[in-house]
């Protein structure tokens, strides 16, 4: 803890006394605080628990969680990017796109895949494909929860997205057989 004058008790005893020098020094002393208080709160900036929301989303950013709507409300942003830096690991495969969808519906969610690790002369005669089941979108709008299993997917992979009983991935054929497409939105 720093002493309210700590600038000023580091002169020589003749000039503290000076009533000018030691108004014209607390000017600097105060500029100074702002920066020693940075400084001193810096290793709190990245805890999740108290970090200004700001930082949260940025930390967020920095780890591939550029979906982080800032209106959700910041108890379920700092949750967001808490559980996401833990899941990371498991990044591409059925146990993290099972856990992130839980954490995005905020409800149970259902993996199937028919990938696995394979040598070069025994790939499987279809490109994997993954069946994913929600019950709801949760706080995500349906293209945003499409654009983000996009994302967490290997580019190779196929996927069906259900939410509740409804296939929303990939468009099906509306009656006049044309294909409806979601319009995706960024969110931010």
């Amino acid at each position: 803890m720093r002493r309210d004058d700590w600038l000023l008790q580091q002169l020589p005893v003749a000039m503290v006394e000076d009533d000018f020098l030691a108004r014209f020094l607390r000017i600097f002393q105060t500029i100074a605080d702002t920066e020693l208080h940075q400084i001193d709160t810096l290793k709190h900036m990245f805890d999740f628990e108290v970090a200004p929301d700001a930082m949260v989303r940025l930390m967020g950013w920095w780890i591939g969680v550029d979906w982080i709507d800032s209106s959700l409300p910041d108890e379920l942003q700092r949750r967001i990017v808490r559980e996401y830096s833990d899941l990371i690991q498991w990044r591409g495969t059925a146990r993290g796109l099972k856990q992130l969808l839980e954490l995005i519906s905020l409800g149970d969610a259902t993996v199937e895949d028919s990938g696995g690790v394979h040598l070069e002369t025994d790939q499987p005669p279809a490109p994997a494909h993954v069946r994913l089941h929600v019950e709801s979108a949760g706080w995500a709008t349906e293209p945003d929860l499409i654009r983000i299993v996009r994302a967490e997917l290997p580019a190779s992979v196929t996927f069906d997205l259900f939410v509740g009983s409804r296939q929303i991935w990939p468009p099906q054929p509306d009656s006049g057989g044309e294909a409806q497409s979601p319009t995706l939105q960024v969110v931010s």
